[in-house]
């Protein structure tokens, strides 16, 4: 079993930062993609920003230019630093990661529970 736990929201006024942590720990043999997601209130969940094994990123049309997604493979951890908050930033965010897992290793998809961010006008 894996176990992915979010950290580091919170409450920030509008142009603030906070940096967002994701610590994966269990049976973990390695990563493929990890990301971020994130879902406000009456919304759909949505992709903010994926890293893959090798480093390469992807982020929304929104949050580019302000968010920066990285990951430590040593540490099992993937972050999102975010700059320059905006009120429409307000949102439940995920961490999502692709592990291989397990007595079999087979690659399983896994989702934290979730850390709030609220950005104030």
């Amino acid at each position: 079993q894996v176990q992915l736990v979010e950290s580091g929201g919170g409450l920030v006024q509008a142009g603030g930062s906070l940096r967002l942590s994701c610590a994966a720990s269990g049976s973990i043999f390695s990563f493929n993609t990890m990301g971020w997601y994130r879902q406000a209130l009456g919304n759909q969940r949505e992709l903010v920003a994926t890293i893959t094994s090798g480093g390469s990123t992807t982020y929304a049309d929104s949050v580019k230019g302000r968010f920066t997604i990285s990951r430590d493979n040593a540490e099992n951890t993937v972050y999102l630093e975010m700059n320059s908050l905006k009120p429409e930033d307000t949102a439940v965010y995920y961490c999502n990661a692709d592990v291989r897992t397990g007595v079999l290793r087979r690659w399983l998809n896994y989702w934290g529970p979730g850390t709030q961010v609220t950005v104030s006008s």
